[in-house]
């Protein structure tokens, strides 16, 4: 046996010796033929990061226009309900929080899928007998988006498919795509109150499809699908054996002549994880507070799929504690009248904006029946100047200083959607606004065909 000194990197006046004895095989070893590796740096951005892409911020980034000075800036582009202060959070909830962070027992660690007594809570709230959950069923998470997450890496693999809606919330594309998942959007149709076009969502589907997702009610359409058509939904899906990622962060805000039907109250078969939280209903959403909801009354899903989720949710450790601790209360004591009032008030500045919308040459809105959006279309035919949704609202806010998003955020070009979260007097202004932007570049069908040909 050959014996040899290697000196490894240490601290003080000596850096510590390995005595390393070598088998001698009859290959000698000689140092001064071993090749040292010249440390260089090559600090690079993972592939994930590179695949992660937000279409909204990637077009709002890049819209470079100053709003007009001779005019406020009215934004109805930002889906925050808190940002005017005229939609405060009950007292009730905010009491609930302020004992628990005065209780000082909600300071550690929880159990990554959060508190049992937090998840009882959120199963009674939930449970239904045609839907029934208990505490096992449920997973915390921080939000909704990290439900809608942990759903998505449970469910797919890289080099599936996901089917997504068109119009829809841009986020689940930007976390397919940074898995490596391959998203295929299917069509809602405006003329049917954004109802699915089930022959298009159909035929999507292949042997790589990992499950489809269904945003009811709808951002950024603000629509609420009727009973007949969920299960409509629910029958493409048994039919070809795909399993449903349900956001449904905006559940029970629908308006007064509308009725909301949870998807897994009527599904016999189908399973469903429903994800949910408090940041829309209850106005909190920078409580970072959401939920998984697993459907599986068949026993689809099983074992692998729940296991999936505790592991996923290992990664960051479970929600905020503190929230946590108060959800018990926040769920179960917040007063009806709460609810009402805000629904009250989105429905009034809905029907406001509807109807002011709806009598200007050139756009045509679409009725919302829930949640805090509503979407208008642009005859873009009526406004030659401009080449698409982008440099109309791109105009509007350097003219108007009104900030609506082009819908091509949501892969749906030629329309904008409004948040109808604001105050009336906002709601009204920027209507009028809006109306004065139209008349200026309004143009008949003579005079778009006249403005063509001088191009």
């Amino acid at each position: 046996m050959d014996s040899y000194l290697i000196q490894v990197n240490g601290h003080g006046d000596h850096a510590p010796m390995l005595d390393v004895n070598l088998k001698n095989t009859g290959n000698i070893i000689s140092p001064g033929k071993v090749k040292s590796r010249k440390p260089r740096w090559a600090v690079r951005a993972s592939e994930m990061s590179k695949k992660t892409f937000n279409p909204v911020r990637a077009i709002v980034d890049s819209m470079k226009v100053e709003p007009n000075p001779k005019k406020a800036m009215i934004s109805l582009s930002l889906g925050d309900p808190t940002v005017f202060g005229n939609l405060p959070t009950n007292d009730e909830v905010t009491r609930a929080v302020k004992e628990v962070l005065d209780s000082g027992q909600y300071n550690g660690y929880a159990p990554s899928v959060g508190y049992q007594s937090c998840r009882e809570a959120v199963a009674a709230y939930y449970n239904c007998p045609e839907a029934p959950l208990k505490a096992q069923d449920v997973i915390l998470t921080s939000g909704c988006s990290q439900a809608i997450e942990l759903a998505l890496a449970v469910l797919a693999n890289p080099g599936q498919n996901i089917l997504v809606p068109r119009p829809g919330f841009s986020l689940y594309k930007t976390l397919a795509l940074s898995m490596g998942i391959e998203v295929k959007l299917y069509n809602l149709l405006p003329e049917k109150a954004w109802e699915i076009d089930l022959e298009h969502l159909e035929s999507l589907v292949d042997e790589k499809t990992a499950c489809l997702i269904v945003n009811n009610p709808s951002n950024p359409c603000g629509s609420v699908f009727s009973k007949s058509h969920l299960q409509e939904i629910l029958a493409v899906a048994s039919r070809q054996c795909v399993p449903i990622l349900a956001d449904e962060i905006y559940g029970d805000m629908v308006f007064a002549d509308c009725k909301y039907e949870p998807i897994a109250t009527l599904s016999t078969n189908v399973p469903i994880l429903s994800c949910g939280g408090l940041a829309k209903r209850w106005l909190v959403p920078g409580w970072r507070m959401g939920w998984i909801l697993i459907h599986d009354r068949r026993d689809i899903f099983g074992k692998e799929i729940r296991d999936g989720l505790v592991r996923l949710s290992q990664r960051i450790l479970g929600p905020c504690t503190i929230v946590q601790g108060a959800l018990e209360r926040i769920l179960h004591r917040t007063p009806p009248e709460f609810y009402h009032n805000t629904l009250s008030m989105l429905k009034s500045n809905a029907d406001l904006c509807y109807a002011a919308l709806a009598a200007i040459p050139g756009l045509q809105p679409v009725r919302p029946a829930g949640a805090m959006y509503l979407m208008v279309e642009i005859e873009m035919e009526h406004f030659p100047e401009f080449e698409n949704d982008v440099e109309f609202t791109e105009r509007l806010i350097s003219e108007q200083s009104v900030f609506c998003l082009p819908a091509t955020c949501f892969e749906y070009p030629n329309f904008f959607r409004v948040v109808i979260t604001v105050p009336e007097e906002m709601i009204l202004e920027a209507c009028g606004r809006i109306q004065e932007f139209c008349e200026m570049h309004y143009q008949g069908a003579e005079g778009a065909q006249d403005l063509e040909c001088d191009k």
